[in-house]
């Protein structure tokens, strides 16, 4: 099939009007819905964004492909788009991407399509037919560009390169794999690259090829025998065993396309460790991931973050009208304020743990997944067991909620493997949500409770403690209230300090506000100070995080923990039991049980006291961004 069936006029955006990433997508999705191609255009915006949320489509050299197999294609097409400005698309070079071809391939595309879609792929790897495409005046003279690629490649007979046929300049064969998420542009371009640089270079090189129509020039038996060294390039699983006591290199199929001259010589100058095949494991399909863990606790906190930051500024601006504005009971209360903080606290906070148990479950057992998921997390808050305790077990419990659902999940769904083929259909819509909600749901009404007991346990203690010294209570309930973000630990010892508001002692209190700001100002100092431990999403939440700490909002800091829970937490708790410590020191009372910043004016000893409480919370959160700053490690540039 020729590229020129799948793009067509109607298909064709010579001067998009996009400005941001987001914008592109949509608008090239606008275009192949208007041309027809399309029977559901929201459906094909998820799918394509779950495939960016993979990994960046933006290749680099100005060029970005997204792409996605999905239900909602009418028949297989591409859209293309041009920016001559040129735009932030995440790419993996950094730069500008001015050229973007969205590849929408129906879920049963047969291999004359998927064939076309890659070919294009290739052709995008040739400089001058890109600066072709960038020169282009007309939707004509793009078309005619393609054709005469086409015609290039299909004249001279050009293939893939298979350089084990070739003498070797550096006496090594070297075997390589390659593959993405669809198989659709990225398996084919890091193939035609790694071909081509080694033929360049006069090295013997194999690349087979992992791609929606199958595996093609697959490696054999006697050739990696022979091999001297094999780059798997892969952002999905591959077949592994087979390499097992061969060096190998493994790395992104993007590093495959940017760093290809690295990864040769890498190969060619034998720096590749020996594969130890564990059969006991899952494949490994990218050394530079951090494994399925952290795929599946990523996915439920990339969906919760919107019910965190939503609901957290909401809650903010409801202070506009007083702390107390919310509460119908108080002369300051506003109705509007209220509106605020009833959709910010009592729902959108509310949600974001059976959110996050949700996705989780959902990126370990796929759809059916979600729900279970969903009521795990549900009776994480709710289900206490306890009698005037709130809350549930939290952050902490919606964690266990999500793997324990998706899990359970796995387990049904491989149960009823057995199953004939006449009832597939009764599956997702019956036994799976039947027999993982009912399973997950019973463990976690057996568990939460007795987690929820922890919380009542540690406010009975927090209660002994009056006589103490009062700088090691202060570092106490400074801890506690980073450790789990809102959680029952949190919760215990904020709780300690609106009973000691009640009882007229008001350092409890100004010490757990203080410690409950230090979380997400110390982590988004970090993103601020240490740019490169941190991800893209995870700066720019970091902006949103100094919000939210100023406003004693301590869940702004959930989306770092959860995503690295080892390092992040403990430097939380050190700067937070930092400024605990500091404010019993340094004597300080306050009045309110909440609002950050804003009801510092309500301090105890005037216009001093105001400052060495604020001396303390920035204190306490350097520290925190000093020590995230130290322990986190160093993301890689494409991320």
């Amino acid at each position: 099939m020729r590229i020129t069936q799948l793009l067509t006029e109607e298909t064709i955006i010579l001067d998009l009007k996009a400005g941001s990433k987001q914008e592109v997508l949509s608008e090239l999705i606008g275009q192949l819905d208007r041309a027809g191609k399309l029977a559901d255009p929201n459906l094909f915006q998820s799918d394509i964004q779950a495939r960016e949320d993979q990994s960046t489509t933006g290749i680099g050299d100005g060029i970005a492909i997204p792409h996605a197999k999905s239900k909602a294609v009418k028949s297989p097409a591409i859209a293309f788009g041009r920016s001559l400005d040129g735009l932030d698309y995440e790419s993996l070079d950094g730069q500008p991407a001015h050229l973007f071809f969205m590849i929408a391939a129906t879920e049963g595309a047969n291999d004359d399509h998927l064939e076309a879609l890659s070919r294009l792929a290739t052709f995008l790897m040739d400089s001058k037919f890109r600066d072709r495409m960038l020169a282009a005046t007309t939707k004509q003279e793009v078309l005619q560009a393609v054709t005469d690629k086409e015609s290039e490649v299909d004249g001279t007979g050009t293939e893939a390169v298979d350089a084990g046929s070739t003498p070797s300049a550096s006496g090594k064969k070297i075997l390589a794999v390659t593959a993405c998420p669809t198989g659709i542009a990225h398996t084919y371009m890091a193939a035609e690259k790694l071909n081509e640089r080694a033929k360049e270079r006069g090295i013997q090189l194999k690349v087979e090829t992992n791609g929606s129509s199958g595996v093609k020039n697959r490696l054999t038996d006697a050739e990696i025998a022979e091999a001297d060294a094999i780059i798997v390039a892969a952002d999905t699983k591959v077949e592994m065993a087979r390499f097992a006591g061969k060096p190998v290199i493994q790395t992104k199929v993007g590093k495959a396309i940017y760093e290809t001259d690295d990864l040769l010589d890498r190969a060619i100058g034998g720096d590749a460790p020996e594969y130890k095949h564990d059969r006991t494991k899952e494949d490994a399909n990218d050394g530079d991931s951090k494994g399925g863990f952290y795929k599946h606790l990523m996915n439920g906190v990339s969906n919760m973050l919107p019910f965190v930051v939503g609901g957290g500024i909401l809650i903010a601006i409801s202070f506009f009208w007083g702390i107390n504005a919310s509460d119908p009971a108080s002369p300051d209360y506003n109705e509007f304020a209220a509106m605020l903080n009833t959709i910010g606290g009592g729902n959108a906070f509310f949600l974001m743990v059976p959110v996050l148990a949700g996705f989780i479950a959902m990126s370990i057992a796929e759809r059916p997944g979600f729900a279970p998921g969903m009521i795990g997390g549900l009776i994480a808050i709710t289900v206490t067991g306890v009698e005037e305790a709130s809350g549930g077990s939290g952050f902490l419990g919606g964690l266990i909620a999500g793997f324990l659902a998706g899990y359970v999940t796995l387990l049904v769904k491989k149960a009823f493997s057995v199953l004939p083929d006449a009832l597939e259909g009764l599956k997702p819509v019956l036994f799976f949500p039947v027999f993982s909600i009912a399973i997950t749901g019973i463990i976690m009404m057996l568990v939460n409770p007795q987690l929820t007991k922890v919380y009542t346990a540690i406010s009975s203690f927090l209660e002994s403690l009056g006589g103490t010294n009062l700088v090691l209570v202060g570092l106490l309930l400074g801890g506690m209230m980073a450790i789990d973000m809102g959680g029952p630990v949190n919760k215990a010892a904020y709780t300690f300090g609106i009973a000691m508001l009640d009882a007229q002692n008001f350092n409890f209190m100004a010490t757990v506000m203080a410690a409950g700001m230090v979380p997400p100002l110390g982590m988004a100092i970090a993103t601020t100070l240490f740019k490169n431990k941190f991800t893209k999403p995870e700066r720019e939440a970091g902006k949103t995080a100094y919000v939210l700490g100023a406003c004693f909002i301590t869940e702004g800091v959930i989306p770092f923990a959860a995503a690295d829970p080892a390092r992040v937490i403990p430097a939380c708790v050190a700067g937070a039991a930092t400024t605990g410590a500091l404010v019993m020191l340094f004597d300080i009372g306050l009045r309110a049980p909440h609002g950050g910043i804003f009801v510092m004016g309500l301090v105890d000893g005037g216009i001093t006291k105001v400052l060495f409480y604020a001396l303390a919370i920035i204190g306490g959160a350097v520290i925190t961004a000093i020590v995230a700053g130290l322990l986190k490690k160093k993301v890689a540039a494409a991320v």
